[in-house]
């Protein structure tokens, strides 16, 4: 069971992990053993409730398919068990990102003090500019 917060938790059989070998360069255990991790997670099949799923399959994140499934790959470290630990915390991050509501922006209006002042401060430097002006005899 994966708790994402209190309230919220994915249950085991639904989150398939599986041992893939790593890329890139490596020793002599490189072609022998399978250290990488990739993580699938399926959004539409989860117990998530549909607000929840609506907003994971929104997110502009190219580790999510059309089918719906988060891929999610871990090869930071030496051994399996940290990066089945890792593409599971990442997991949980992806999920809590998705689930926290923006809060929406309220415009809001200059002071009638401040329009003041700016409007002060516009006629105080035309006045200076003006005085600067060579005027034709």
């Amino acid at each position: 069971m994966l708790v994402i917060v209190p309230n919220i938790s994915i249950p085991d059989h639904e989150i398939k992990i599986t041992a893939v070998r790593s890329q890139g360069a490596g020793g002599q255990n490189v072609n022998k053993v399978s250290s990488a991790v990739h993580l699938r997670f399926d959004i539409k099949e989860s117990s998530l409730s549909d607000t929840e799923k609506d907003r994971l399959l929104d997110l502009n994140d190219n580790r999510i398919n059309k089918e719906g499934v988060l891929v999610i790959k871990g090869q930071k470290f030496r051994t399996q068990e940290k990066n089945r630990n890792d593409v599971l915390e990442r997991l949980q991050e992806i999920i809590r990102m998705a689930l926290v509501v923006k809060k929406s922006r309220r415009p809001t209006r200059p002071t009638r003090s401040s329009q003041k002042k700016r409007l002060d401060n516009k006629t105080l430097r035309s006045k200076i500019k003006s005085l600067r002006r060579d005027f034709p005899e």
